[in-house]
């Protein structure tokens, strides 16, 4: 697993051209339905993926207006803040989601989208959430 966003997989030239073929779709079928949120899901991952991290982040805080409460929204939302460095944010954010029920603690500590909030010291918030919550398990 990638420890940050320069150890990400490198796409081949056709994956990238799948992946910009995939991407104008799925815009045009936002464009006729915005409140389409599988569709975002998708749009989001693949614009992260082609590491156009801010269209990601708009499409996580459409999909949040969206899904408030849904603690994937969430989790997606702190990701695209940590991967445009508003690591504040991202911990607001990422701390939201574990009170909502994110509890895939072991992905969060690998995650790569999250490796720059990890460097962060507003991450020790999280450190201290996650501890207090296993304990609880």
């Amino acid at each position: 697993m990638p420890k940050n966003l320069d150890e990400r997989k490198k796409l081949t030239r056709q994956e990238q051209r799948d992946l910009d073929i995939e991407i104008s779709f799925i815009e045009g079928v936002i464009r006729r339905d915005p409140h389409y949120v599988e569709a975002l899901q998708v749009l989001g991952d693949d614009y992260t993926r082609r590491q156009k991290f801010s269209e990601g982040l708009r499409i996580d805080e459409q999909l949040a207006q969206l899904r408030p409460d849904d603690p994937l929204v969430q989790y997606n939302l702190a990701c695209s803040y940590s991967l445009t460095s508003q690591f504040e944010r991202s911990a607001a954010t990422l701390l939201k989601a574990i009170n909502a029920g994110y509890t895939d603690f072991k992905w969060l500590s690998k995650d790569p989208d999250l490796a720059p909030l990890r460097q962060h010291p507003a991450y020790a918030k999280i450190r201290e959430k996650i501890r207090s919550a296993q304990v609880k398990v």
